[in-house]
């Protein structure tokens, strides 16, 4: 991972930027393709949410969804 996106070196409004630049959110970039609901993780957003508040990695959360959905 980046060291730059880490929670250490990020502001809680600095995370929320990259997650909605990332995924397009409010920004048009979604596709609306459903697959968020289809895995189960519901809006993005929400699935993020401890990378928002510092509770959690970017790498973290993404690996605990892979290994939910994909094994």
């Amino acid at each position: 991972m980046l060291e730059q996106f880490l929670v250490r070196n990020t502001t809680r409004e600095e995370r929320e930027k990259i997650i909605r630049d990332s995924l397009g959110c409010g920004g048009g970039g979604c596709e609306n393709c459903s697959a968020c609901g289809v895995y189960g993780a519901g809006d993005p957003l929400d699935m993020y949410q401890p990378y928002i508040e510092g509770l959690k990695e970017i790498e973290d959360i993404n690996s605990e969804f892979k290994a939910r959905y994909f094994l």
